[in-house]
């Protein structure tokens, strides 16, 4: 392994990339420390001491909701340049992709080449602003940390209409230019940009988790429900969590159904080509972690709209609204964050997303007519319609599997919390969807490396060989 990593900073060209990937990174780290000009200096460190403390309604309400999902997109959600993060982007990049499949002129373009592809990338960009734009105006209007009204925001000598409007020309900005850094490291550098943002936006919690252990942990065993302090059976638990989630989280990534594909024989003079037996593999988690920060950023809305629904139903008994009330009231305390109800319904979208995103990745009839136009066949299947019926009833089965350890590793970390006490600031991270990103990005940026050792005749980081998918 030593020796792989030296023969890493041997190759120039490699050398270069990395180096360079990391130069943008500390770009990126640096301007999620730039404040928005205008926001006064006594909000910021009262944010600070929030962060610090785990998060706004200790976690489990709308503040901590948010901080969730800040956690896994790579954003603060705080009055920062780069509050955004990079999902705008995500967003209006999934727009585009669903919208290509469902439009028949952005399908036609997308066929087109590399011109087609350059036009719905500059279609992309085009939303990406608009997103930023709606965006960055519900943050800077009802900023989860600022007391109503983005009033904690605000700076003293500022109107709140010209503050609106710095956070949210700073806030688009900020996720342009890192749509622009993401860029150029998928050119210069090594991995894939957008995913390495996201990354580096998750692995800055890791020293606010390293503090809140040392100052909670202790060697005592205490019960799972003590408070702040932290017993050494809840370390226990949450180690063999994240250990569990690690080794779970490379085992599904690197998953394969393995389909058997046979080539067809023809002859030609007196020689006889083909016949060689290949495979086409397909992933168990095909959709990626896409269905989790879908299911995540969707669930906000019926939080939200309860949430304003409570604050707008009259409670008077004597108003002729007032038997809505409770009714609005235990929906709010249904939809609210660790609750059963907003797990079910998570796992429920997961899935949902799980198999829509995969249906519109996975083309089996395409795939079928392709293999029928190469002369291939897979064995025991006639070529054509028979093959794309086989093709998606096996994927239906394994997107199942995928499904249903995404929604093991979403709602782990929010069981967990609920079990011991202990913050979704540690839980959140050690064993949830945080993880599965960077776990997944990791063994991206692995593999390519060891691409460019083995092209120039160096080892893997593997003894065997390079990391392959698991059958």
């Amino acid at each position: 392994m030593i020796g792989s990593l030296v023969n890493v900073f041997k190759i120039p060209d490699l050398r270069r990339k990395i180096l360079f990937t990391i130069l943008i990174i500390a770009v990126y780290r640096t301007g999620m420390f730039l404040p928005i000009p205008g926001t006064h200096p006594e909000y910021l460190e009262t944010l600070v001491a929030e962060e610090q403390a785990g998060g706004a309604d200790g976690g489990f309400g709308v503040g901590g909701y948010l901080s969730f999902i800040a956690r896994i997109t790579g954003g603060s959600f705080g009055p920062f340049l780069f509050s955004l993060g990079i999902m705008p982007y995500i967003s209006a990049s999934i727009i585009l992709q669903l919208l290509t499949q469902a439009v028949p002129a952005l399908e036609k373009l997308a066929k087109e080449g590399e011109s087609g592809r350059r036009k719905i990338n500059e279609y992309t960009r085009y939303l990406t602003v608009l997103l930023c734009l709606i965006q960055g105006y519900f943050i800077a209007k009802v900023g989860p940390y600022g007391p109503g009204e983005g009033a904690g925001w605000r700076g003293a000598d500022i109107s709140p209409v010209m503050y609106y409007l710095a956070c949210i020309a700073a806030m688009m900005a900020g996720t342009i230019f890192l749509m622009w850094l993401g860029e150029l490291v998928d050119e210069y550098g090594i991995g894939n940009g957008i995913s390495l943002i996201i990354m580096a936006g998750i692995v800055d919690r890791l020293p606010a988790v390293a503090q809140y252990l040392s100052q909670n942990a202790t060697l005592e065993f205490l019960s799972f429900q003590a408070g702040e302090r932290i017993g050494i059976e809840t370390v226990f638990l949450v180690t063999v969590m994240f250990v569990g989630v690690i080794i779970g989280v490379v085992l599904i990534t690197q998953a394969q159904r393995r389909i058997p594909i046979q080539q067809a024989k023809h002859t030609r003079g007196r020689r006889t080509y083909g016949g060689q037996r290949q495979y086409l593999p397909l992933r168990v988690n095909q959709a990626g972690v896409i269905p989790v920060i879908f299911a995540s950023s969707l669930l906000y809305l019926p939080m939200y709209l309860f949430g304003a629904l409570v604050r707008a139903v009259p409670s008077d008994p004597e108003s002729s609204w007032s038997w809505l009330w409770p009714v609005v009231q235990e929906m709010h305390s249904a939809f609210t964050y660790g609750h059963v109800m907003h797990i079910l319904a998570y796992v429920t979208m997961i899935f949902l997303f799980c198999y829509f995103w995969t249906a519109i990745q996975f083309q089996p009839r395409e795939i079928a007519n392709n293999l029928r136009d190469w002369g291939n066949f897979v064995p025991g299947m006639r070529p054509g319609r028979r093959t794309a019926d086989y093709l998606e009833r096996v994927m239906n089965r394994i997107t199942y599997v995928g499904a249903a350890f995404l929604s093991a590793v979403a709602i782990l970390p929010i069981v967990v919390s609920k079990v011991t006490d202990v913050s979704m600031l540690m839980t959140g991270f050690l064993g949830g969807t945080g993880l599965l990103i960077i776990v997944s990005v990791a063994l991206d940026i692995v593999q390519r490396i060891e691409s460019h050792l083995i092209m120039r005749h160096y080892e893997g980081f593997l003894a065997e060989g390079r990391v392959r998918g698991r059958r």
